[in-house]
């Protein structure tokens, strides 16, 4: 990968972004790949581009990458699109599918069994958001890929 200088400080960026897209089909096996490559995707980045990739930030991001493909397979049949974009310590974590409406967050209830991975993504990541597309929708989270220099957890505090 190419750096291009920007400025008199002599700061770089990388000419193209670090990132991956793939096509899942809409099968029982799309959650596992989805979460296959996004370990092999984080893995990667550490490996070649030396970025810090905390293990809690490699579970993370399975779990989220689990929560949102799950999500996607069920609420809309078909393939699903997922892409894996560093930006500066996030990992952001996009996920495409071709149903139109738009997912909303339950009110907290401890008595419902399931239906709480919309829930867990927002309490993860420090970025959310959902856009309808002209087919479909994408859902993105950002997640920190070090953990707190000084210990803190990372995610946003519940509202």
């Amino acid at each position: 990968m190419e750096s291009l200088p920007v400025g008199e400080d002599g700061a770089t960026f990388d000419a193209e972004p670090v990132q991956i897209a793939v096509a899942l089909e809409g099968d029982g096996s799309c959650i596992a790949e989805a979460r296959h490559v996004a370990a092999g995707f984080l893995a990667r980045v550490q490996a070649e581009h030396g970025l810090p990739v905390s293990a809690r930030a490699m579970d993370l991001t399975q779990l989220v990458v689990s929560e949102l493909v799950t999500n996607a397979r069920k609420y809309a049949p078909g393939p699903v699109l997922m892409r894996l974009r560093i930006v500066g310590d996030l990992v952001e974590v996009t996920v495409w599918d071709g149903d139109p409406v738009l997912p909303v967050a339950r009110a907290a209830d401890p008595g419902r069994v399931g239906q709480h991975g919309l829930e867990i993504v927002m309490a993860l990541a420090q970025g959310f958001e959902v856009v309808r597309e002209p087919v479909g929708k994408r859902i993105t989270a950002r997640l920190a890929l070090p953990d707190d220099p000084g210990g803190g957890i990372a995610g946003r505090l519940p509202l």
